[in-house]
């Protein structure tokens, strides 16, 4: 059980210089839509790219953006899985693949933030590193400079965490999800960044308990519904930037939490 909790957790560099003379001017445009918050200029996020959100978290995100009067652009895949998300209101699916770079390019162009919970593989490709790489990168090429990648518990400092039945099983996985946050961690230094790592996700209600914690020793379980919570608080949280945090429910049960332990809450 305890394994397969953490299985449902799971969701090329290109030069930023050389801006068409369009993105540069869309550039200077955006940077009028920033507002002093009395110490740094701080973004207001009107329209958001989102990958993954074609169900799950992903999804979760899209219909939390998407009721607060902002819009949203979401990668399908799948004509269907477009027609869905076209129904939301303040919703435009771009249909197109998290393998091909140039076609997410395509789709965020326009956006001021974006958002990726990609995970998963195509025969013998991972998402969670080649698909993730696309979206950073093609924020990058685009100046998108607000970007939060989710990924999981067990990713790099939170190595530890993982219970390491858990750890054995979704090395792989793990490794992918790695990649992509150094990638962005390392590279797109101009990129205002936040990395959220989910524990052991559940697809139940939300409890609105959920917390972001700074303990990369942090292990639970969380509600999807709540993960995306989170997501949503942090874009708008200029304290979450170039921040890694682990996201779990203290209120809930769980097979991989240890008994007693707390963890501080990172304020949004």
């Amino acid at each position: 059980m305890l394994v397969l909790q953490f299985l449902f957790a799971f969701f090329n560099l290109r030069a930023v210089a050389g801006f068409t003379t369009a993105k540069s001017s869309f550039l200077s445009s955006r940077a009028l839509n920033a507002v002093d918050n009395g110490s740094s200029l701080h973004m207001a996020y009107k329209k958001v790219f989102v990958a993954g959100g074609t169900r799950g978290v992903g999804l979760a995100i899209v219909e939390k953006l998407a009721a607060k009067g902002i819009e949203v652009v979401a990668l399908a895949r799948t004509e269907e899985a477009a027609e869905e998300l076209n129904k939301l209101n303040g919703v435009s699916a771009a249909i197109g693949d998290a393998f091909d770079q140039k076609g997410v390019e395509d789709a965020m162009w326009g956006c001021d933030a974006a958002i990726t919970t990609l995970g998963g593989s195509t025969g013998d490709r991972r998402v969670d590193y080649e698909g993730n790489n696309n979206v950073i990168e093609s924020a990058g090429i685009l100046g998108v400079t607000r970007v939060i990648l989710v990924t999981s518990v067990g990713c790099g400092s939170s190595r530890e965490a993982a219970p390491p039945s858990v750890f054995e099983v979704l090395k792989d996985v793990l490794a992918a999800k790695e990649k992509a946050e150094n990638i962005l961690i390392k590279y797109y230094t101009n990129v205002n960044w936040t990395i959220i790592r989910p524990g052991g996700l559940i697809s139940e209600p939300m409890t609105g308990q959920a917390i972001l914690t700074e303990d990369n020793t942090a292990i639970g379980s969380i509600h999807r519904e709540d993960v995306a919570d989170l997501v949503v608080r942090a874009l708008d949280a200029p304290n979450t930037e170039r921040k890694i945090l682990s996201a779990l429910d203290p209120s809930i049960s769980s097979s991989v939490a240890v008994e007693g332990k707390t963890y501080g809450a990172f304020a949004l």
